[in-house]
């Protein structure tokens, strides 16, 4: 099922629609994100088609006079892959499969597809078949569209069961063993997590591509795999590091994305008790990417979803070396001033003002700040940790950094 040769470079093209409940700029963004999913599952978009609907059509997703355009661009251009931004029903995949005769794949699949490549441990890598096989359920019927259907009559009476059928039971019976091999490593895992002893937790959390495996390669001097692509951990990893005279354990966590598949966030859920049973949350956001408002709004749903958004946490702005702001000339009087036009300075005024000392600006890869974040990490784990073990306040005395 998981497949763990490197994808092939493929030409792709992406497929979108604009409704009411997606504007142009969200499609824009979406498909923007979606282009970097494709090329780091391993394929090169070419082109993207739009078309604004009410609702996506129940046959085709988008309109036949869409549909005629694109099989003429993927004819023309010899296109191997077709990208849709949202998930299609088992339906509309066989329909499009069968006009445009190209691979069709949608965000889930494509998210899938990636986790996948990027699953290394037996516990990632089952978690994502797990999602894998939940996904080919309700689309094995298209697998089998060189059987004939099943009819009743006479002569037509069968041997009992077709072969969809028992892919079918095959399918479900994998779905049952990977989901009690899970249930076996979670109570693996639960048993590691109480044997690290009574020392503060600090998890990573944010969106996926922030920088949290690089700042945490910075914090905890290690070696842990960081890639300008999406989704470069998907294991989570745990170190023991030491500021000043206090040890702590900090946890490098799976990165979030809009959109996310359901199977993917239910089979991941497990991961996330990392999240769930620290004691203090690192936010990580990428202040220069344009949309990152939206990322901290997506993270907080999910933290929302597995409990854990009243936990003690720090934002942590990084990439502050990468962050550009748009200017206004002097003498343009009609440009009127957004978000976009904001310096870092005037950010600090905005809501992030509210988060007080719980904001921070850093830049990991080139260590901007980190004293100042180092020193902030510090003051709330030891407050943590003080309040939970009153009688080795003296053990720690307030950090000076040398």
């Amino acid at each position: 099922m998981l497949e763990k040769e490197k994808a092939k470079y493929e030409k792709a093209i992406l497929i979108g629609i604009v409704t009411k409940n997606q504007d142009e700029e969200k499609l824009t963004e979406f498909l923007d994100e979606l282009e970097f999913l494709t090329y780091t599952a391993g394929g090169e978009v070419v082109k993207r088609f739009t078309q604004k609907m009410e609702v996506p059509n129940s046959k085709t997703f988008i309109g036949s006079g869409k549909m005629e355009e694109v099989l003429a661009y993927v004819e023309q251009h010899d296109i191997g892959t077709v990208v849709f931004d949202d998930e299609l029903t088992p339906a509309q995949q066989r329909n499009i499969e069968r006009i445009l005769k190209a691979k069709i794949i949608d965000r889930t699949n494509l998210i899938l597809d990636i986790f996948a490549q990027r699953a290394q441990t037996s516990y990632a890598r089952t978690q994502v078949e797990l999602a894998q096989y939940q996904y080919l359920l309700p689309r094995l019927t298209g697998l089998w569209t060189h059987l004939e259907r099943q009819r009743g009559g006479i002569g037509m009476r069968g041997p009992g069961e077709t072969e969809i059928e028992t892919d079918r039971r095959i399918v479900r019976d994998r779905i049952s063993l990977l989901k009690k091999k899970l249930l076996t490593i979670d109570k693996q895992m639960a048993t590691q997590r109480g044997n690290r002893g009574k020392l503060v937790r600090v998890a990573l959390v944010g969106y996926t591509n922030v920088g949290k495996s690089t700042l945490m390669n910075v914090i905890a001097k290690s070696n842990v795999f960081a890639e300008n692509k999406l989704f470069a951990t998907l294991d989570t990893t745990v170190r023991k590091v030491v500021i000043g005279n206090l040890p702590f354990l900090l946890s490098d966590t799976v990165g979030f994305i809009r959109k996310l598949p359901t199977q993917l966030v239910e089979s991941f859920k497990s991961t996330l008790d990392e999240v769930r049973e620290a004691d203090l949350l690192l936010h990580v956001v990428d202040i220069s990417h344009g949309q990152f408002e939206d990322h901290i709004a997506s993270v907080n749903k999910i933290l929302g979803e597995i409990e854990s958004m009243d936990k003690p946490t720090i934002m942590v702005f990084n990439k502050i070396d990468a962050y550009e702001h748009k200017t206004i000339d002097e003498d343009d009087l009609t440009t009127e001033k957004t978000e976009v036009h904001y310096t870092l300075e005037e950010w600090k005024q905005t809501w992030m003002s509210r988060i007080g000392d719980n904001a921070l600006f850093i830049s990991a890869i080139n260590k901007e700040n980190m004293d100042s974040f180092r020193k902030r990490v510090y003051k709330e784990v030891r407050d943590i940790h003080v309040t939970r073990f009153p009688y080795n306040n003296f053990l720690y005395p307030e950090f000076v950094e040398e």
